[in-house]
């Protein structure tokens, strides 16, 4: 399930060039140092708000046309405009899901006992393998 919701991205002018992202649909607010860095910032505040929330109790977000952008947190500030941000809540959860799963891979006998013979943890060394192969963390 992908969400969209605008957002209000107020620039600061501090030496950063840090920038506030404001969400009204979840009262929640984080920010950025540049503007793409605030875009990613209000993506994961969104992701990590709604994370736990079961689809049909996520907040319906509002048009972009109805937000005000002097209702941000910064309402001095001199560059302010309203964007959607979207993120992929199913994604975001696959992600941040530490649930382990069980799995069976066979591996040659001398194999085995070379890796018990070390003390390997097998299965932390094919987590590391496989998020090398895929480029993940």
């Amino acid at each position: 399930m992908t969400v969209i919701y605008p957002v209000i991205f107020t620039a600061t002018h501090d030496d950063k060039d840090t920038y506030i992202a404001y969400i009204p649909d979840i009262d929640g607010m984080t920010e950025g140092y540049g503007l793409s860095d605030a875009y990613k910032m209000a993506r994961d505040y969104i992701g990590s708000t709604l994370y736990n929330k079961s689809d049909d109790t996520i907040p319906i977000p509002s048009s972009i046309s109805d937000i005000d952008v002097t209702k941000g947190i910064y309402e001095d500030g001199d560059e302010a405009f309203v964007s959607l941000v979207d993120t992929d809540l199913d994604a975001y959860r696959a992600k941040m899901s530490k649930k382990a799963v069980r799995r069976n891979v066979s591996i040659p006998e001398w194999l085995n006992q070379a890796a018990e013979k070390e003390h390997l943890n097998v299965s932390r060394i094919l987590q590391e393998a496989l998020m090398e192969k895929l480029g993940v963390n």
